[in-house]
């Protein structure tokens, strides 16, 4: 046991921003990845033979996930961390872990709490909030099914609090396989599960896709085992207690409710969402949903994993009392994530057929189409995260939410006039989504620029300009790939479709380093440095 222990300890060590933020960026990777094959399981099974069925599934995540959302997820994250790492920087470890056994032992009565309402209330949830056009058949299934997805805000709350600790000092390695071994679970249950399960020659399930809600259950319980095992080496000192009158326990209880509350209402607008998509043909809840995660893996490959490695690091700076060196630090980032973003979104828009075909064997138009649509939002939604923490590390989580009620406001009124009104069907919801990231990013930057003299000086406004030439240019060449590269219907398969995907993507994002070098964007020669030493490393002269 003291070997395991030490082993562990010493692969997670604190790492560099640019070490975790590929690290993150690789495991983000990988889960997405795990992910596509998870969906592409499921909508072999399911989305042609019994859309119905997972039009229920798709519901049944819905209330848990938002229960999670608005409880623990990034609320806890940006608003612990800032206040964990003032504690150790001020030499007070004993106050740090109070704080930490504090927020471990109320987040867990909390969500068990919820998990154990979510599963007396789900037939009611499910028939007036986030499935009321579901027919009886779907709406039972869907119930059944969220009974059993409950308990993963219990179990996500324990697995996200231990993590935060760890991210918060700069180990990410356990914090990184987390999510991919969530996925590792689900598709477990996706192969092995629907088939049945027997013990010792007795059945005890007969299968079907309620074993997928199993996979899933599995998966969660597996991620908080990686993430405990990350505790090892870090010394944490847990108490089954709520230390009330720790100070920065106090603190956080004071700025948490207002993070977590832009939390739930960012997720009440994927409620109605479902809502809006359950009134429609059958599939178009999973269509969508499908078509959200496609987007939303950029979103977190980019935006996400780099704002995730970058926020402990500006919180750092500010708790060091400089400014300055948060403002610099702060203008890398954006311009990192803009520089990586822009050619990824146009990457996505060009080639959603080729990203759909990779989840549903043969590809789908619907799901396609909503890609399109939603492409706009990857620039803008992974500058978003960004964005939102450089208020969080500044300990301000009230301005976020403020944005967020009028984001939030504004895309369900969209959604419900260009689905309900316009008659747009789930290309409304699309649109809805993609409008409102523009401009909850155009609010968060306005309030920036004039809380950070000089945030957005000539020389980042000029390099955000000879990006989006960069891009303009990349995206010619893209399209023209795309013209002489189109699928046919022999490429129906993942390796049959592939091939031709990753020509596209080598062509154009080579066309846009070079661009990008001949504009002179610093961002593009750690990747030139990188690639040089890959390829031509191992020819150096001695």
């Amino acid at each position: 046991m003291g070997n395991f222990r030490s082993t562990v300890a010493k692969a997670n060590i604190k790492l560099p921003v640019q070490v975790a933020a590929a690290l993150l960026a690789g495991s983000t990777l990988l889960s997405s990845v795990l992910g596509l094959f998870r969906d592409r399981q499921l909508n072999g099974l399911y989305y042609t033979t019994y859309p119905q069925g997972i039009d229920a599934y798709t519901v049944a995540f819905t209330i848990p996930d938002f229960m999670f959302f608005i409880l623990v997820s990034g609320a806890l994250s940006v608003t612990f961390i800032p206040i964990f790492n003032q504690r150790l920087a001020d030499g007070n470890k004993k106050s740090a872990w109070e704080l930490s056994t504090s927020i471990l032992n109320l987040m867990a009565i909390l969500t068990l709490v919820t998990s154990v309402l979510i599963i007396i209330f789900a037939e009611p949830l499910v028939r007036y909030i986030v499935g009321p056009g579901l027919d009886e058949s779907s709406r039972s299934l869907a119930v059944s099914m969220m009974r059993v997805i409950a308990v993963n805000p219990f179990l996500f709350s324990i697995a996200t609090v231990i993590s935060s600790m760890q991210q918060a000092v700069g180990r990410f390695v356990f914090f990184a396989m987390a999510p991919t071994i969530y996925n590792v679970g689900i598709i477990i249950g996706a192969i092995f599960f629907t088939n049945g399960i027997n013990l010792f020659g007795w059945q005890v399930f007969d299968g079907g896709i309620m074993g997928v809600a199993l996979g899933v259950v599995l998966g969660s319980a597996m991620q908080l085992l990686v993430s405990c095992i990350g505790l090892f080496g870090m010394g944490f000192d847990y108490r089954f207690k709520i230390y009330w009158r720790n100070r920065g326990f106090r603190k956080l209880l004071s700025i948490l409710p207002a993070r977590s509350l832009d939390q739930g209402i960012d997720y009440i607008n994927g409620i109605v969402e479902t809502n809006l998509a359950s009134r429609m043909a059958a599939g178009s809840i999973r269509a969508y949903q499908q078509s959200s995660a496609l987007s939303n893996v950029p979103i977190n490959l980019i935006g996400v994993a780099i704002s995730t490695a970058a926020f402990p690091k500006m919180a750092e700076r500010l708790g060091q009392g400089r400014p300055d060196l948060f403002k610099k630090e702060l203008q890398a980032v954006l311009r990192i994530i803009i520089w990586i973003a822009l050619p990824v979104t146009v990457i996505t828009f060009f080639g959603r057929g080729y990203l759909v075909n990779f989840i549903k064997n043969g590809g789908d138009t619907l799901m396609a189409s909503i890609l399109g649509v939603l492409a706009i939002a990857i620039l803008f939604r992974s500058i978003y995260h960004i964005s939102a923490r450089s208020f969080y590390a500044q300990q301000d989580t009230k301005t976020p939410l403020y944005i967020s009620f009028v984001a939030i406001g504004l895309n369900i009124s969209l959604a419900i006039w260009f689905t309900m009104g316009l008659s747009m069907g789930t290309y409304g919801l699309a649109l809805a989504t993609s409008i409102v990231s523009i401009v909850e990013v155009g609010i968060l930057f306005t309030i920036m620029s004039r809380r950070i003299n000089g945030l957005f000086d000539k020389v980042f406004v000029h390099a955000i300009a000879r990006m989006a030439s960069a891009t303009g240019f990349m995206a010619i060449i893209t399209y023209v790939c795309i013209t002489f590269l189109p699928l046919s219907a022999i490429d129906q398969g993942f390796f049959a479709s592939f091939p031709k995907f990753l020509i596209v993507v080598l062509i154009s994002t080579t066309s846009y380093i070079f661009l990008s070098r001949l504009l002179r964007l610093q961002e593009v020669y750690p990747v030139i440095a990188r690639a040089k030493k890959l390829l031509f490393g191992r020819f150096r002269r001695v």
